[in-house]
């Protein structure tokens, strides 16, 4: 089971990028999802997070306003909006969160790979 991270690339501040997050090997659809960056030289961080349904919602004081974490169950995906982008959002972002396989094993702790957002000034 993996998940794999897309839509990371060079965009100038005050642009907007849009990161999917898909599953492979089994489904989140029953599980709290998550988007987390890690700058250079900097530790890992929580961006945000969003419950099975959708219905609630979490961010980091930093991107309140700014970004959005939205999911489609049907498609086992979870995107993070990005809008007004500061070159401070520049960092690998990750998804993150619990899978539940085809053969009904539920895998915790689920890193993506990342996908590299640059933010240029």
């Amino acid at each position: 089971v993996q998940l794999q991270a897309s839509g990371g690339g060079l965009v100038q501040a005050g642009g907007s990028l849009r990161l999917s997050c898909a599953a492979s090997g089994g489904t989140f659809s029953s599980y709290t999802m998550g988007w987390f960056r890690q700058a250079p030289g900097k530790e890992r961080e929580f961006v945000a997070a969003i419950s099975w349904s959708g219905g609630s919602t979490y961010y980091a004081d930093s991107v309140k306003g700014r970004f959005t974490i939205s999911r489609d169950n049907a498609k086992n995906t979870v995107y993070l909006q990005m809008n007004s982008l500061k070159s401070e959002d520049t960092a690998v972002y990750y998804c993150n969160g619990d899978i539940m396989t085809a053969g009904g094993v539920r895998e915790y702790d689920i890193w993506g790979q990342g996908t590299l957002v640059t933010v240029s000034s």
